[in-house]
C-alpha cells in the first residue's frame, strides 16, 4: 500500500488510518467531530497527496487535451483553472478533476480519490505522433489543503502569499525552501480552501511551515473522515461516490462547471448536448437536510 512521504508525521499526531484507491490515508486524529468543528470555526490542514496528479507537456498539450476532455481549457491563462471530465461514448463521466494551466504544461488534480483512473483513461487517448507527454505524478507530487475561515491568515502567515483575493480554482506561484510551487484556491469544504501543489520532496518544508505558524490560529489536522462530511455537509461532489460510470454530467449539476456544449466535439458530447436540448434529465444529484437529527427508517 502507497503512504505519503508525511505518513511519520500523521503518525507522531495521532492518526489513524485507512485505505482509499491503494494508499493509506489519515481516518481521523481522535475525534473527527471535532476536527470537522475546527474547520468551520477555525482551520484546519489535511494530506491530500493520495489524490491523483498528472502533468501534461509538448507542443500539442492543449490541443490534444482540449480534443479529449469535456471542457473548454483554451481560455485559460497561466494562474488560472476549471472543472473537467473525460467520458465514455454514452456520456458517463469516467473521471472529473481540474486543470490547471501553469504556461509551460498543464497539471491535473483529481476531485475525489479513485486512484490511477484518470491517467490509465487519459493514456489512451494519447497516440502514436501526438506531441505531448503525460506524466503521473500521483507520488512524485504532493498536495496539502489548508481550509477554514482563517485559512487565508495561516497562508500568509506561512508562506507570504494573500489567497483571499483569488478565484476558485485560480493559484499563484511560491517558493517553499527551494521547491516551486503553486498556492491553488479551490473548492472542497464550503469554507476558504487553499491548496499547496509541489514536489513531494517538498512536502515536509510546507508541512513544517505551517505547523510553525499555526498556533496562534488554533491549527488543527484532519482526516478523510472530517473532509468527507464537511464536502458532504457543503454539497460537493467527487469522483467516485458521486460522478462515476452511472452518471452523466447534467445529472450531477455541472452545467457551466465542467463540460461546454459550444467547444465541439469530445467523447461523449453528443449526448450531453441532446440531453440539453431535449431536457432529457430524469434525476438529479441534490443534497438531503433533515428537519432533526433522527435518522428517519
Amino acid at each position: 500500500m502507497k503512504r505519503s512521504r508525511l505518513y511519520e508525521e500523521h503518525v507522531k499526531r495521532g492518526a489513524t488510518f485507512i485505505e482509499q484507491a491503494g494508499w493509506e490515508v489519515p481516518a481521523h486524529y481522535g475525534d473527527a467531530a471535532a476536527e470537522h468543528q475546527a474547520v468551520r470555526h477555525g482551520v484546519g490542514l489535511t494530506d491530500l497527496s493520495q489524490r491523483g496528479k498528472l502533468r501534461v507537456t509538448g507542443e500539442d498539450r492543449v490541443k490534444w487535451l482540449q480534443s479529449v476532455i469535456s471542457n473548454d481549457i483554451i481560455p485559460l491563462a497561466p494562474g488560472q483553472g476549471t472543472y473537467s471530465s473525460l467520458l465514455t461514448h454514452k456520456g458517463k463521466m469516467v473521471t472529473y478533476f481540474r486543470v490547471y494551466q501553469l504556461g509551460e504544461a498543464l497539471m491535473l488534480e483529481d476531485v475525489g480519490e479513485i486512484g490511477d483512473v484518470t491517467h490509465s483513461a487519459l493514456r489512451k487517448f494519447l497516440l502514436f505522433g501526438t506531441k505531448a507527454k503525460m506524466e503521473n505524478c500521483a507520488e512524485t507530487w504532493g498536495l496539502l489543503l489548508i481550509s477554514g475561515p482563517k485559512a487565508p491568515e495561516l497562508v500568509h502567515a506561512a508562506f507570504g502569499a494573500d489567497p483571499s483575493s483569488l478565484k476558485p480554482l485560480s493559484f499563484v506561484p511560491v517558493d517553499i525552501d527551494g521547491h516551486a510551487s503553486i498556492l491553488i484556491r479551490t473548492e472542497e469544504t464550503g469554507d476558504t480552501d487553499v491548496e499547496i501543489l509541489l514536489p513531494a520532496d517538498g512536502l515536509k518544508a510546507a508541512w513544517d511551515r505551517c505547523w510553525s505558524h499555526g498556533e496562534p490560529f488554533g491549527l488543527r489536522p484532519f482526516g478523510a473522515h472530517a473532509l468527507e462530511s464537511l464536502r458532504v455537509e457543503a454539497g460537493l461532489p467527487k469522483a467516485g461516490p458521486d460522478l462515476n460510470e452511472n452518471i452523466v454530467p447534467p445529472e450531477a449539476n455541472l452545467e457551466g462547471k465542467a463540460f461546454s456544449l459550444t467547444k465541439g466535439c469530445y467523447p461523449g458530447q453528443e449526448v450531453v448536448a441532446r440531453m440539453d436540448t431535449y431536457g432529457a434529465v430524469r434525476r438529479r444529484l441534490v443534497g438531503l437536510v433533515l428537519e432533526n437529527a433522527q435518522v428517519p427508517p
